[in-house]
Order: C-alpha cells, then structure tokens, then sequence
C-alpha cells in the first residue's frame, strides 16, 4: 500500500470511477481536478489544480507515491486548452515528478493516438501512432513525454491506450475498444505491483472477442482482463442498427474523431 497516491482528473468520469475503486491502493488519495470534487472523505485530499500552472502541479506532486494521471481535455477541442492541459500539463506534472522522487505513473493515453488505422489492422506496442485529431496529437505527446523521461531519467510510466471504459459499450465500435471498469483497476494494479515497471505501452482494452490490439509485450505486468464485451452485442443488435461499412464508425479504430474538423479558437 502506497501512503499517498494522486488521480488528477478526479472529477471527470474515469476519476470518479477511480475515486471510488482505488483506496485500498494508498492510505490517502489526494485528488485533484481544475472542477468541483464535492466533499472530501476521511482517507482524501481535495487539491483544485489547473495543470498549467507549474508551480501549482510541482506543490501537487510532491509527497505523492504514485501517480494516476487522468486529467487533462479528453475529447476534441481547440488547440488552446488542448496545449494548455494536454501538453503544458503533460510537461509539467513530469518535471514535478522528476524533482519528488518519481513517482511511478499510470498515464491516460488514448485510443486517439492511434486513431487513423483502419479497423481491419492488428496492432501491437510498436504500431506508428496515427492520430485522429488535436486530442490524439496531445496524447501522442504524452506517449514520447513519458518515454523521454524514461530513457533520460528512469522515471517509470504505465502508458494506457484506453479504449472505451464504461460500464458496458455504447456501439458496435466499442465491442473492441471496451474496456471495464474492473479490468482497468486491475491493470492499475498491476502497473503499481510490478518489480520493475519501465515505460510499456499497453492497449486499454477487456479480452473482447472483437478485438484489434496485441498487448502481448507487456505480459510481463501480469495483467489478463477477465471481461469481455461480447456478452453485450445481442443488445446492441437488437438496438442499433449497424453503421454503414464505409462510415468513419466503420473503417477507423479512432471512429468518429476521425471525420471532425478541426476546432476553431
């Protein structure tokens, strides 16, 4: 158990699911988010933190064991809160890190920064990133942040290509990218277990049948998703219909962010 462990992003709905599934990772959970974080329970830290403030991310480290890092724009978005959030906070939430101790890491990063391959294609860890858009660009970003400070440093990150984690799968798309609730506490878990942790990149995703990542290089973690979205597909047949084969929806594994444009300031 760590002493104190900080989800940044912990108002968002990855972070409140986080809040709720991870004490017993750390005796305190110090949380943080630049939005309302309601009331703090006894085993919590509240910290209103905008991550582009440097000063404001180095106070926020410091102390902390570990690190889940959440936070940060997670859809679209112009490119000003993107930098700001995405890439200013990226850089500084790892100088932070650097100067308490490094802290082992588990990063959010996204299914986006792969979003332009096609669904027909299998990828592993070494697959180039192809992004979708401004959002997948920044994660990309989060992606080479981390393996710099990795190599430079030997700061330790866990950097998740989340799919779709939610309670169960919203659309056809979401049968591969599905990841649940309890399969990402697990990997958490794992990442925060593991003797030697390193800088993998892990595909964030259940052991769906309809699957389109290779997460064997980083077996070595020990984690082995037990759900599996498949459970689920009758339902969406029976309540969706299927999208047209040549819809973004269909072709990209990024899906629709691959046909937004790009956001105006």
């Amino acid at each position: 158990m760590m002493k104190r462990l900080l989800i940044t992003g912990a108002a968002g709905g990855l972070g409140q699911m986080a809040r709720a599934r991870l004490p017993h990772l750390a005796e305190t959970l110090r949380l943080s988010d630049i939005g309302d974080l309601g009331s703090a329970a006894p085993h919590e830290e509240l910290v209103q933190c905008d991550l582009g403030d440097k000063a404001g991310v180095d106070a926020l480290v410091a102390g902390c064991d570990g690190i889940v890092h959440l936070g940060g724009i997670s859809v679209e978005d112009s490119w000003t809160p993107i930098r700001t959030a995405n890439i200013d906070g990226m850089f500084n939430l790892y100088e932070a890190a650097r100067a308490h101790g490094q802290p082992r890491i588990v990063f959010a990063s996204s299914n986006h920064a792969i979003g332009f391959h096609r669904q027909t294609t299998h990828l592993d860890a070494s697959a180039p990133t192809r992004p979708d858009g401004l959002y997948g660009v920044s994660k990309v970003f989060g992606e080479a942040i981390a393996s710099m400070y990795h190599d430079k440093f030997g700061q330790e990150t866990a950097i998740v290509r989340i799919g779709s984690c939610r309670p169960e799968p919203a659309d056809h798309r979401m049968l591969a990218t599905w990841l649940s609730p309890a399969d990402f506490v697990r990997l958490i878990e794992c990442a925060f277990r593991a003797p030697v942790l390193g800088c993998p990149i892990i595909y964030g995703a259940s052991d769906n049948d309809a699957a389109w990542w290779d997460n064997s290089a980083a077996r070595y973690l020990g984690w082995r998703p037990r759900d599996n979205s498949e459970k689920f597909r009758a339902d969406l047949d029976a309540r969706l219909d299927r999208p047209a084969p040549d819809a973004p929806v269909s072709r990209y594994q990024g899906g629709v962010f691959t046909a937004d444009s790009i956001h105006e300031e």
